[in-house]
């Protein structure tokens, strides 16, 4: 079973994520997510468990415990299906814009709204 933890300190590494968990079974990998460009802890990672009932336990029992100063929580990780694609950001549908549109954006002339156009009365 893949569990997902999250409320990390930034000091835990993928080796204190392992030893955290091998207390309840056995340990397939322990990940902790890193920032791509710093390389700094993200506060959350993941632990593959061989077992789900060890697995199943491991989350009963580790869930809003506290861990090297911070309350984690622990749940089952979701398939990457079930998760939103896009984070609820920006969705060009819902909020319009585009370029020359009416809420502003690029125009040649500079006629329109938009941040910086010049309107002509």
């Amino acid at each position: 079973m893949n569990i997902y933890v999250s409320g990390l300190s930034y000091r835990i590494n993928d080796d204190d994520l392992r030893q955290l968990f091998e207390e309840y079974g056995e340990i397939t990998s322990a990940k902790v997510i890193t920032d791509r460009e710093t390389g700094r802890s993200r506060g959350f990672g993941f632990v593959e468990m061989a077992n789900d009932d060890e697995a199943r336990k491991a989350i009963d029992e580790l869930t809003e415990a506290e861990y090297d100063g911070k309350v984690i929580r622990v749940t089952q990780a979701k398939p990457k299906s079930d998760r939103p694609r896009n984070g609820g950001g920006f969705n060009r549908e819902r909020r319009g814009g585009g370029y020359g549109e009416r809420r502003g954006g690029f125009n040649r002339d500079n006629r329109g709204g938009g941040r910086g156009g010049r309107r002509d009365y």
